[in-house]
C-alpha cells in the first residue's frame, strides 16, 4: 500500500480538501467582485491579506503527479516554495517515506499557515521527513542543501518564481526536476519565469502540463551545483 492510501494520510487530505472547498470559493468570489468593481486585474501580492485566508491546495490530480514524480525521481532532497496548509508537502513527504529515503525542505511565509501545516504533517506521521521553514523564502532558502537539490516545487508568490529558482540554481543537481504550479492563473506574473526555463541555453528542457491551473515541468540538463 502507498502512504497516500493509508488511513492517517488519506483522512487528513480529505479533511483539508473539505475545509478548502468550504473556505476558498468565498475568498475568490470577493476578489473577483473587487476586480470587476475597480476595473482591472491586480497581482496576487495585492490580495495578500485576503489570500492568507485561502487554502489554495494543489488539486488532487496534481498531488498524485507530485507523488509519482517523487517516487520515480527518488530525490534525496526536495525543496518546496509555498507550503500553505501542507497538502503538497503531504504528497511529497508520502513519496519520500515510500522511497525509504529523502527529505523535504518546505517554506511558508504566513505563520498561521505554517503552524497548521506542521499540525497536518504531525497528524499524518510525516513530520520527520519535513524541515518546514517559516518566513520569506528568499531568506529561508539559503542553506542546508548539502548533497544538492534533486527536485523543486514552486507554489508561492508567482512574481518571485524566477528569483527563487535562481537562488536555488547553484544547488541543483544535474537531472533535477522543477515544477511550477498555477502558471495559467496569473500569466503576466509567471511570464519571466516561463521565458527563462524555456529559453535555449539556460540549461532546462521544459514543457507545459495542462493539469488544473497549469504546471510547468522543467528538467535541469546541465551541471549547476557548486561543488
Amino acid at each position: 500500500m502507498d502512504s497516500l492510501s493509508t488511513p492517517e494520510v488519506s483522512s487528513v487530505l480529505a479533511r483539508i480538501y473539505r475545509e478548502a472547498d468550504s473556505t476558498d470559493p468565498a475568498v475568490f468570489d470577493h476578489i473577483i467582485a473587487e476586480i470587476e468593481r475597480t476595473g482591472g486585474p491586480k497581482s496576487a501580492q495585492y490580495w495578500a491579506k485576503e489570500l492568507d485566508k485561502a487554502y489554495m491546495p494543489v488539486a488532487p490530480e496534481v498531488g498524485r503527479l507530485l507523488y509519482i514524480l517523487t517516487r520515480t525521481r527518488r530525490p534525496r532532497l526536495v525543496v518546496e516554495f509555498g507550503t500553505s496548509f501542507g497538502i503538497s508537502a503531504i504528497h511529497l513527504a508520502s513519496a519520500l517515506r515510500d522511497n525509504g529515503a529523502g527529505r523535504l525542505i518546505a517554506t511558508e511565509l504566513n505563520p498561521i499557515k505554517a503552524a497548521r501545516a506542521r499540525e497536518n504533517l504531525r497528524s499524518t506521521g510525516l513530520a520527520d521527513r519535513v524541515d518546514l521553514r517559516e518566513g520569506d523564502a528568499l531568506q529561508t532558502l539559503t542553506q542546508g542543501f548539502e548533497g544538492g537539490i534533486d527536485m523543486v516545487l514552486l507554489d508561492g508568490w508567482k512574481e518571485i518564481y524566477l528569483s527563487v529558482l535562481q537562488l536555488l540554481e547553484p544547488h541543483l543537481n544535474p537531472g533535477a526536476l522543477v515544477i511550477a504550479d498555477d502558471t495559467t492563473v496569473y500569466p503576466e506574473s509567471v511570464t519571466p519565469y516561463l521565458e527563462y526555463v524555456r529559453k535555449e541555453g539556460n540549461g532546462y528542457l521544459s514543457v507545459a502540463v495542462p493539469l488544473d491551473d497549469g504546471l510547468e515541468l522543467s528538467f535541469c540538463t546541465s551541471a549547476r551545483r557548486v561543488q
